[in-house]
C-alpha cells in the first residue's frame, strides 16, 4: 500500500532544511504542523486522490505551512477603498506622536493610577481630563472604551430603572448592528419614543415627560440623513425644557469632531463645544473617528454628572488601558496647535488631500500597477468620490482619483482577491464591473510599489 511509502516524522525532522525552521518556530510547532501535513496526505491517498510522498515535497509543504502559521492574524493593509475612517480597517490612523507615547508606557511601568505628587492612588482619567476641558470648555471629563460605552455608562449612571425620551428619528443603528434602543435597554433604562421618524416637535418631548423620566437624550444622526418633510428640535430648546423639568440633557455626537472642519473646506460636523454651548449637560463622542485618535469614548460636561459616572461600578468595566490613554493624550495635545493639525493628524491630512495631489499620485502608480496586471488587465486613472466613513458625514463625498483595473479575462472578484493575497494586502472595491483603488489614503507610495514588485496577477 502506498501509505507505507510516506516518510516517518523522525526521518523528515532530520532534514537539514528544518533546522532553521525549528530554531525560528520551535520544535513543538514544527512537529505539530508536520503531523498535520502527513495526516492530510494519508487522507488524500485513502480517498483515492494522488499525493506526493517524497521527502522533498513534504518538507516544502511543511515550510509553507509554518510560514502561514507564523503569520499574525492582525496585519497591516493598504486601505484603497475610498473610505478614510474604515471601521473594518481600524478607523483613524494614529500620528507618530501617539504611537511613540503608547510604546513608551507599554514597555514598562507607568503612573496609570498613581499620583506622583502626593504618592498615593490616582485616577486614570486625570491624564486626559484637563486637556479635554481646555479644548472643549467643559467642567469635567471622563473616558471609556468607545462611544457606545460612553452612552451606556451615562444612561446607566443617570437613568437606570427610569425612562429616557428619544426622538424616533434618532433611533439609529451603529456599526455591527448595535442600536440605540438596545443600548438604552442594556443600560437598564426604558426607552420613551417621541415624535415620528421624520418630524418631532418640542411638544412631543413635553408630553413624554413624567415622574419616571430621568434624562433627555439627543442622538446626532451621523450615519444617515432624513430629507424632505422633516422637523426636529434644536438643542437649546431641548436643554431649556430639560432644565425646566430638573432633568439632565445628554447629547450623543458619535463621530466627535473637535474642530470646525469647514476651515479646511470639509462639510461641517457638530462639535462638543457647540453642544455644550447649546445647553447640553453631558456630551459623548468617539476618539477614533473624526477626532483622529485611538478607540475611545469621551464624556464631557457638568462636573457633578461626570462624577456620578465615575462612581458607577460600570466605569471600571469600560475603562481604557495605559497605552490608549497615552495615545489619546498625545493626539489631544496636537489640538493645542490647530495651525499644524492638518499636517500632523493622519485622519485630517487624508481628508484634506487635494484632488490634484491624489491624481498625480495615481499617475505615478499606474505603471507600477500595470506591470503587476501584465496583459491580463488594463489600468487607467479615473475620477471617483471618497467618503469619510464610520458613520461620519454619510451623504457627503470628497472628489478623488483612483486606479481602475478592468479585464475581459479575469473577473473583478478574482483581481480583488489577488490584491488581498499580496504580502501587504491591498483592499480595493469593486464597482461597475471593475476594481477601483482610490488613492486618497495612500501615503506610502514606495511601500506600495515594493509590495507589487516582482509579483504579477497571473
Amino acid at each position: 500500500m502506498r501509505l507505507a511509502a510516506i516518510p516517518s516524522v523522525d526521518r523528515i525532522l532530520q532534514d537539514s532544511r528544518l533546522a532553521s525552521a525549528i530554531g525560528r518556530h520551535g520544535r513543538e510547532l514544527v512537529v505539530a504542523e508536520l503531523r498535520a501535513e502527513l495526516a492530510e496526505r494519508r487522507a488524500a491517498l485513502k480517498g483515492g486522490a494522488g499525493a506526493a510522498l517524497d521527502e522533498e515535497a513534504i518538507v516544502a509543504a511543511l515550510l509553507s505551512r509554518l510560514e502561514l502559521a507564523a503569520q499574525p492574524s492582525l496585519r497591516p493593509v493598504f486601505n484603497l477603498t475610498g473610505t478614510v475612517l474604515h471601521t473594518n480597517l481600524g478607523r483613524a490612523l494614529l500620528p507618530r506622536e501617539a504611537i511613540e507615547a503608547c510604546a513608551r508606557v507599554q514597555a514598562g511601568p507607568a503612573n496609570l493610577e498613581y499620583d506622583l505628587e502626593i504618592g498615593e492612588r490616582g485616577e486614570r482619567d486625570d491624564h486626559l481630563e484637563a486637556l479635554l476641558c481646555r479644548i472643549t470648555g467643559a467642567e469635567a471629563a471622563a473616558v471609556v472604551n468607545n462611544n457606545a460605552a460612553a452612552v451606556l455608562l451615562a444612561l446607566n449612571a443617570l437613568a437606570a430603572g427610569r425612562e429616557v425620551p428619544v426622538s424616533r428619528g434618532e433611533l439609529v443603528e451603529i456599526g455591527g448592528s448595535f442600536r440605540i434602543p438596545e443600548i438604552i435597554e442594556a443600560a437598564g433604562c426604558s426607552l420613551r419614543e417621541v415624535g415620528t421618524t421624520n418630524r418631532t416637535h418640542l411638544r412631543d418631548y413635553e408630553k413624554s415627560i413624567g415622574p419616571k423620566t430621568a434624562a433627555i437624550l439627543k442622538v446626532h444622526t451621523s450615519n444617515y440623513a432624513v430629507v424632505g418633510f422633516t422637523a426636529g428640535v434644536a438643542e437649546p430648546e431641548l436643554a431649556q425644557l430639560a432644565h425646566a423639568k430638573a432633568l439632565p440633557f445628554v447629547t450623543d455626537l458619535g463621530s466627535g469632531s473637535l474642530v470646525d472642519l469647514a476651515r479646511w473646506g470639509l462639510p461641517a460636523e457638530p462639535t462638543p463645544m457647540q453642544a455644550l454651548a447649546a445647553g447640553a449637560d453631558l456630551v459623548t463622542f468617539s476618539g477614533d473617528k473624526l477626532l483622529g485618535g485611538p478607540q475611545a469614548g469621551l464624556v464631557v460636561g457638568k462636573r457633578g454628572l461626570v462624577e456620578r459616572l465615575r462612581k458607577s461600578p460600570m466605569k471600571r468595566a469600560l475603562r481604557l488601558d495605559k497605552g490608549r490613554i497615552a495615545a489619546l493624550e498625545a493626539v489631544l495635545r496636537l489640538y493645542l496647535d490647530p495651525e499644524r493639525l492638518a499636517e500632523r493628524l493622519p485622519a485630517l491630512r487624508q481628508l484634506t488631500r487635494t484632488t490634484a495631489g491624489i491624481t498625480a499620485a495615481a499617475e505615478r502608480m499606474r505603471p507600477v500597477l500595470q506591470d503587476w496586471c501584465g496583459r491580463l488587465a488594463k489600468v487607467t486613472v479615473a475620477p471617483c468620490a471618497s467618503q469619510v466613513g464610520s458613520g461620519s458625514l454619510p451623504v457627503d463625498r470628497l472628489p478623488s482619483a483612483a486606479l481602475r483595473i478592468a479585464s475581459s479575462q479575469v473577473r473583478p472578484a478574482a483581481i480583488a482577491k489577488a490584491l488581498r493575497a499580496l504580502p501587504v494586502p491591498v483592499i480595493a472595491r469593486i464597482h461597475e464591473d471593475a476594481v477601483w483603488l482610490d488613492l486618497r489614503c495612500l501615503e506610502d507610495e514606495e511601500g506600495f510599489a515594493a509590495n507589487l514588485c516582482g509579483r504579477s496577477l497571473a
